[in-house]
């Protein structure tokens, strides 16, 4: 007797699906996918059957990661504050039989307090974080249309979720990314394109170098389950986020911070 699965499809209705894996068939674009989280959402797209294309500015690592995947995957050089390098990142996706879901996953986290944050430690920011995001959805929305709708993804922060004192900068932005999602959610749903943003909190990711270890063992106290998340835990998330699995999730925002937003 045949193995299946049942999972619902972008209509709502229950689809029967024989030995196959949750991604077969999709194409997922991820922006700062070289390392990090990033990369463990890229290994498990290509284990669960998707096809993967991966920017980001650090092209030792991300041509790396994609020796390691294989055929499944793809490095592209991307730039998330440059219109030109998102139009050829959703072309290398097309190019891989279409746009199925979009991970807007690149970010910087330079923590200063408001006093300490200059304005170009503000702008930079901005264009990374903020105006990244924007243009991945923007870019990315054409394309997801025409092959009949998809996911986006969009990765925020506990920092978006509550006040965060020595992260300025870092924080504006993600509680934008927060309505961003929120308004994008509303703006697509006619056209069959979920939006979600995730919000992770401690997370042991190369992100967070910039702390001693002192500072984020601290930090691990505090949260009530007593430890730092890993970039697996979030990558299933966004996993769910992105397959048919949460169909009729559209605008959520969902932490993932051992409790700490609770």
């Amino acid at each position: 007797m045949s193995s299946h699965n049942e999972m619902f499809d972008s209509s709502g209705k229950v689809a029967r699906v024989m030995n196959m894996a949750r991604f077969d068939g999709k194409v997922i674009l991820i922006s700062g996918g070289a390392r990090g989280q990033g990369a463990a959402e890229a290994r498990q797209l290509v284990k669960e059957g998707a096809q993967v294309v991966i920017g980001d500015v650090l092209e030792e690592q991300g041509r790396m990661l994609v020796r390691e995947l294989g055929d499944a995957a793809t490095f592209v050089l991307h730039d998330v504050t440059s219109p030109v390098d998102w139009d050829r990142a959703v072309h290398a996706a097309e190019e891989r039989g279409g746009l199925h879901g979009l991970v807007n996953n690149a970010g910087i986290f330079q923590p200063k307090t408001l006093m300490e944050t200059d304005l170009a430690l503000w702008e930079r920011h901005l264009r990374v974080n903020q105006t990244g995001c924007f243009l991945g959805m923007k870019t990315a929305v054409p394309a997801l249309e025409r092959a009949g709708g998809g996911a986006i993804v969009n990765i925020s922060s506990t920092a978006g979720l509550h006040g965060s004192a020595p992260t300025f900068a870092y924080s504006a932005t993600k509680w934008a990314i927060r309505g961003m999602t929120k308004s994008a959610a509303l703006d697509l749903a006619s056209k069959n394109i979920r939006v979600n943003s995730v919000h992770p909190g401690p997370i042991d990711t190369d992100m967070l170098n910039v702390r001693t270890p002192e500072q984020n063992s601290a930090r691990s106290a505090q949260v009530p389950l007593k430890r730092q998340g890993t970039v697996d835990e979030v990558a299933q998330l966004v996993l769910f986020l992105l397959s048919g699995e949460s169909a009729y999730i559209t605008g959520a925002e969902i932490a993932i911070d051992g409790g700490v937003s609770a």
